[in-house]
């Protein structure tokens, strides 16, 4: 199996809890207080490690926050490395109201980064990455990353196979297009239509819009994710179709991070663009239908492969 290393450059110490009813001004007595691990690349390794494979993370941590995250990372992955961020890992906080089951979310914003800060975590991780690796930087990007920063991270890291699957601001740059294009470029039904500024009701509308990107050096093979309509693909072989294999949405929580996790699995073992977008349908699909952050279970991955069909638009 090909090395995957993922890299989570702006994690967070996830803490949630619930309080029976939000009000404005008064105090609020919360429930229990839970702490998780968060961060696209983290989430990517845990689904590469419960589906049956391997993959080694690269999370930067800080400060005291870090070192509480560090602990979680011991008993979730086998295989991740600390290298250090600069400045205290940011929390992201969640409160349940419990007469609604609303949910509001707050997302701290993470250390700044400097260019030379990111430029030698580039090197840390071109150092310790095969040079057949892929290489996944997914979730959000820390402050002080400039837009293009991606691309540049491409070109420093070839001959290694990139997987980008981010949002805002270094999306949009990478949707632009780069002599230094990622080997997979993957977002949502959302992000793609703020991108075309098209609604893309209809699959082939989606996966049109990713060959245009994929010709325009934004990746050598774009994802679209349509939510309970599958996901679409732009491979150079052709315009591609994978169904939603689950029937039922207990929790969309991870469902993007495990979609990844499958596709670059699929990938590392070997399979053709095609068939490891059917894993990570697969992985999608298995995701939602567990409950919380508990990403894809292999049991429900191993029924829900058989059920997905790639067709070609």
């Amino acid at each position: 199996m090909t090395p995957i290393l993922t890299v989570t450059l702006n994690p967070a110490l996830d803490l949630a809890t619930s309080v029976d009813q939000v009000r404005a001004n008064v105090k609020l007595r919360c429930g229990p207080e839970t702490a998780e691990a968060g961060g696209g690349g983290v989430n990517v390794a845990r689904a590469v490690t419960q589906l049956g494979g391997q993959a080694s993370a690269w999370v930067a941590l800080g400060g005291p926050n870090g070192d509480a995250l560090g602990a979680i990372l011991d008993d979730l992955l086998p295989d991740w490395h600390r290298f250090e961020a600069p400045g205290q890992t940011r929390h992201s906080f969640s409160v349940t109201e419990a007469a609604s089951g609303d949910q509001l979310r707050f997302v701290l914003t993470g250390p700044s980064w400097s260019a030379d800060q990111l430029d030698a975590a580039m090197a840390q991780i071109a150092d310790g990455a095969a040079q057949d690796a892929f290489v996944v930087f997914s979730g959000s990007m820390p402050p002080g990353m400039e837009p293009g920063f991606l691309a540049q991270a491409c070109a420093q890291l070839a001959p290694r196979k990139v997987v980008i699957d981010t949002s805002g601001q270094h999306l949009e740059a990478q949707a632009r297009g780069s002599t230094s294009a990622p080997f997979v470029l993957r977002m949502d039904s959302h992000e793609a239509q703020t991108l075309s500024g098209l609604p893309l009701e209809t699959q082939r509308d989606s996966a049109q819009f990713a060959e245009k990107l994929r010709q325009n050096g934004a990746g050598e093979i774009v994802i679209i994710a349509r939510g309970a309509d599958g996901s679409v693909m732009a491979d150079g072989t052709g315009l591609w179709h994978v169904n939603a294999s689950n029937e039922e949405v207990v929790s969309a929580i991870g469902a993007g991070d495990s979609f990844v996790g499958g596709f670059v699995m699929g990938l590392a073992q070997g399979k053709n663009a095609g068939q490891a977008l059917r894993f990570g349908a697969a992985a999608a699909s298995a995701a939602v239908i567990s409950e919380g952050t508990q990403l894809c279970r292999r049991a429900d991955w191993d029924r829900l492969l058989v059920q997905t069909k790639l067709t070609q638009l």
